[in-house]
């Protein structure tokens, strides 16, 4: 078995370098510093065996469709006759991630992947299948960096690197009403030359290729319907598409930027933003501020925009009220500007769901409660019987959201000085002085702005209290 999985790779590898590599693609750019002679490290080359789409059109990228959750191999190619064996580094560090190819989802990439967290908690976006990988060393999967994993590899042994990728394209897509066409990703891998600890490693070589990724067997149905689709085409149509391969050979491109390159606050470990774009996010690098330093921004998330708020000021307010995707477009607004702008205005600019949420966190308008109830507590015959509450005989306000009578009771245990553990009843005083026992739906059926007296009754085995409203 051993014997033929390597006559597999080394027929790979014999077939890579019989067809022609496709040009480098990226998009309106081209790679720099790309040297014409000798390579100034052996040739790498990585495969993807997976079968691109015939339905992609000549001079466009090769696209592959991939299954959530299924493990694909990526062999880890050298071509040995192009050097001395001897003059490579024993082992490579290899970087693979899992990226956004369209530059519309690079402005809200923060807020696509807390989104993504928040509704896949504990699960990530990228890993690496460890038991079917073959000459994989040390990998390396960071819990903070959702779509990246790490690993050496020797360039002179057979290196196969199973990956699996866990979120879908149109879970980035926006929601409409089904049948949504899901955005594409840019797996990469960047190899280096490991050094000492204090230097930073060599950049070796840098490819990627384009994925979609479908639930479960969805790719398979769309490679088949794109198959009949161009079965179905005429003869001088068809030539307008690429010829479909049974792998994927990754295509070189510029490898990802460090987070230290830049002057500016670092790119997020954990955004999914496209390497070909870093140019274009450079500036607006001011608008996408770490988590852990929203809080030297100055001001709390619950304060109100000023309208004498500078440039700054505006900048950082919007940071705190999450809406750091659209700072770029409102780069120009002092808090003035921004409060003169209408609901209308708003929703142009930011669209429905985000304008609207804008205008009324601009309005600073109050969450109105489910219920409202006013309580006082009655004077203690004995002083000894509860604590002393210095605001015992005034009404004070308790709002409900969750309508239930566990709320009520840790209101009522804060608003009388009690220990909520020790309130074993609440009741009310119904007609002709019966005490109702208070659940969530005699709660639920309380008129909105009623005003009690809480009544407070020590009882023993177990020691606590009652608590009776009337």
């Amino acid at each position: 078995m051993g014997e033929s999985t390597r006559e597999d790779s080394d027929e790979t590898w014999g077939r890579i370098l019989r067809e022609s590599l496709p040009l480098p693609y990226l998009k309106q750019e081209e790679l720099p510093n790309i040297p014409s002679e000798e390579p100034p490290c052996p040739v790498l080359q990585y495969v993807l065996c997976a079968a691109t789409s015939p339905a992609v059109k000549q001079q466009e990228e090769a696209l592959t469709y991939l299954n959530q959750g299924q493990s694909y191999e990526v062999q880890m190619l050298c071509n040995s006759k192009l050097g001395d064996a001897t003059q490579w580094p024993r082992l490579l560090k290899s970087v693979v991630r899992v990226v956004f190819h369209d530059r519309r989802l690079q402005y809200t990439e923060q807020q696509q992947l807390d989104g993504w967290r928040w509704s896949r908690p504990g699960d990530r976006i990228l890993d690496i299948d460890v038991p079917l990988s073959v000459g994989v060393i040390e990998p390396q999967v960071l819990p903070s960096q959702l779509n990246t994993v790490e690993f050496h590899w020797d360039p002179t042994k057979r290196t196969s690197l199973f990956l699996q990728v866990h979120c879908i394209s149109t879970e980035f897509t926006p929601r409409k009403k089904g049948g949504e066409k899901g955005v594409p990703f840019r797996l990469q891998i960047d190899t280096f030359k490991p050094s000492d600890k204090e230097l930073p490693p060599e950049h070796l070589h840098s490819a990627g290729c384009l994925i979609k990724v479908f639930k479960p067997k969805g790719a398979d149905r769309k490679l088949k319907t794109d198959r009949e689709k161009i079965e179905r085409q005429p003869l001088h149509e068809r030539d307008k598409y690429q010829m479909a391969c049974e792998s994927t050979v990754f295509v070189e491109c510029s490898p990802w930027p460090e987070p230290s390159a830049g002057s500016y606050l670092p790119l997020s470990p954990l955004g999914l933003t496209s390497p070909h774009s870093c140019k274009l996010l450079s500036p607006e690098r001011l608008c996408y501020s770490p988590p852990f330093l929203l809080d030297t921004l100055g001001g709390s998330p619950a304060e109100d925009l000023n309208p004498g708020a500078s440039i700054l000021e505006t900048q950082q307010w919007l940071h705190r009220h999450r809406f750091s995707s659209y700072c770029r477009m409102l780069a120009n607004f002092t808090g003035t500007d921004l409060l003169k702008l209408t609901r209308q205005d708003l929703i142009q600019i930011c669209g429905a769901a985000d304008g609207i949420r804008l205008f009324n966190t601009l309005r600073a308008r109050p969450i109105r409660h489910r219920l409202t109830l006013y309580v006082a507590q009655e004077a203690s015959r004995q002083e000894n019987e509860v604590p002393k509450n210095p605001d015992s005989g005034f009404y004070q306000e308790i709002s409900l959201d969750e309508l239930s009578a566990l709320e009520l009771m840790g209101k009522l245990a804060e608003l009388l000085a009690l220990p909520a553990n020790q309130i074993h009843r609440l009741f009310h005083q119904g007609p002709g002085g019966i005490l109702i026992l208070l659940s969530d739906q005699v709660v639920q059926n309380l008129k909105d702005e009623s005003h009690f007296v809480a009544v407070v009754k020590k009882v023993q085995n177990p020691d606590g209290y009652y608590l009776v409203l009337t």
